[in-house]
């Protein structure tokens, strides 16, 4: 049996930015509760999906970086940490692991539209520490990051 290693992760964000995060700039993830069902994405035919129950993650400085292929220039301006405290609208994330790896992973996070537009979650919540410059964003439906990390 084969280990396949974790390489990164890439958030898509409800209006089609995505940010691309190594493995390497991570300090910690975690996901809970991963589940296989099935539905439609957007009225698109019904599909394999894995919706988890919660999600927080803790993001290093070097991640703060702005791919120009991956966002539109509003967030170019703003960089990603800003971008991701800023508006709260992580809909999915893509876990991808080594190239021989068929594992690569698609992931919904819990929703619940804050307002009429129905752009920003309001399970999502994220801070970035005064601390140590570490952005840290917990997508739960009954915690918050404050919760989750009260000490920064």
């Amino acid at each position: 049996m084969t280990e396949h290693v974790f390489e990164q992760l890439v958030f898509h964000f409800r209006n089609g930015d995505e940010w691309t995060i190594s493995h390497k700039e991570l300090a910690d993830i975690w996901i809970s509760r991963v589940t296989t069902s099935y539905g439609r994405i957007n009225g698109g035919s019904i599909q394999e999906i894995h919706p988890c129950k919660s999600f927080k993650v803790e993001i290093l400085p070097e991640a703060d970086h702005v791919k120009s292929t991956d966002i539109n220039t509003g967030s170019l301006e703003l960089g990603m940490f800003g971008r991701a405290t800023k508006y709260q609208d992580i809909e999915k994330m893509d876990l991808t692991f080594d190239a021989d790896s068929e594992k690569n992973i698609q992931i919904y996070f819990p929703f619940s539209q804050k307002d009429p537009s129905g752009l920003d979650n309001a399970y999502q919540t994220s801070k970035v520490s005064q601390k140590n410059g570490h952005l840290y964003i917990v997508i739960d439906a009954k915690k918050t990051v404050a919760d989750e990390y009260p000490l920064i």
